[in-house]
């Protein structure tokens, strides 16, 4: 076990080095170089590594009326654009979401965030789309204060440094599970406002369809929602092109009522995952397609 344990050690302090030098690299490049070679590197290498059998999986149980060629075009889209997330990390603290004229369009965010009183409590909710690091910069940046719920990387090491990437867009960060939890509740009583990707799989989280599959599905955002009356806000953040974006606050989903908790919450979180759907059909190159969504 111990020689086990050490192994772990060494291989996360390797990988650990590999990505403080590509997050190194790449920021001494100019945002657009970086974002364009991080794309070209990844979309030429990343279809052919293995784990690009998981996004055909998905794809063709998701979309079956796909052919091979649009499959194949989705994958290398797929990883253009997360090499372009990654090479962009380094540089999150430039992008002024605000700035005229500058490299993100913005439709219906502040006029979401005007019709807030004191009570209001906004939960933001987006998914592994676009450039989903920026999204809670649109929160920051008009003077919210926010709470960010994350999922840890799996390697520490790596998790810091993400993090401290993380830490230019200016929102408090919290793990998912019972750190994430504990913080929740308590920007939720401190009349604060959060953050959250819902698109991941929880392996006890709650089945909701999904791609018209039942999918395991964290309940988090609709048990807090209803608990304290919250706006629920779906934001996503595309990429146009390159480095030019656009981030769309859509309208408030209503809460179910019904007065049956589980009931509601399955509801909520229905109207969440097919508005996930919804961005993911339109825009499909944009979404992370290596997650193990479904059950096998």
């Amino acid at each position: 076990m111990a020689e086990r344990s050490l192994w772990k050690r060494g291989r996360d302090a390797v990988e650990g080095v590999g990505v403080w030098l590509t997050f190194k690299f790449f920021g001494l490049l100019p945002l657009d170089n970086a974002s364009d070679f991080g794309g070209w590197l990844a979309r030429n290498i990343g279809p052919r590594l293995g784990a690009s059998k998981r996004a055909r999986i998905n794809l063709h149980c998701a979309m079956p009326e796909l052919d091979d060629t649009r499959i194949e075009s989705i994958v290398a889209g797929m990883w253009d654009n997360l090499g372009r997330v990654v090479a962009e990390y380094p540089h999150l603290g430039e992008i002024k979401l605000y700035e005229p004229g500058g490299r993100v369009i913005i439709e219906r965010f502040s006029e979401i965030i005007a019709t807030r009183t004191p009570e209001t409590r906004f939960i933001f909710f987006s998914a592994h789309f676009g450039n989903w690091e920026i999204a809670t910069a649109a929160a920051t940046q008009a003077g919210l204060d926010v709470l960010e719920i994350y999922r840890a990387a799996n390697n520490p090491i790596v998790d810091r440094i993400i993090n401290r990437a993380r830490s230019a867009i200016g929102s408090r960060l919290a793990r998912k599970g019972s750190e994430g939890a504990r913080a929740a509740v308590e920007a939720m009583q401190d009349k604060r406002h959060i953050c959250m990707l819902v698109d991941q799989k929880m392996n006890d989280g709650i089945p909701v369809p999904f791609f018209g599959r039942d999918a395991m599905t964290a309940p988090a955002l609709a048990r807090l929602a209803l608990r304290y009356d919250c706006t629920v806000v779906p934001c996503r953040f595309e990429r146009i092109e390159g480095t030019r974006f656009r981030f769309v606050a859509e309208t408030p989903l209503t809460l179910p009522r019904s007065g049956d908790l589980s009931a509601d919450t399955l509801a909520l979180m229905t109207a969440v995952n097919a508005t996930v759907e919804r961005w993911v059909r339109a825009r499909p190159e944009q979404w992370f397609w290596l997650h193990r969504r479904w059950p096998d």
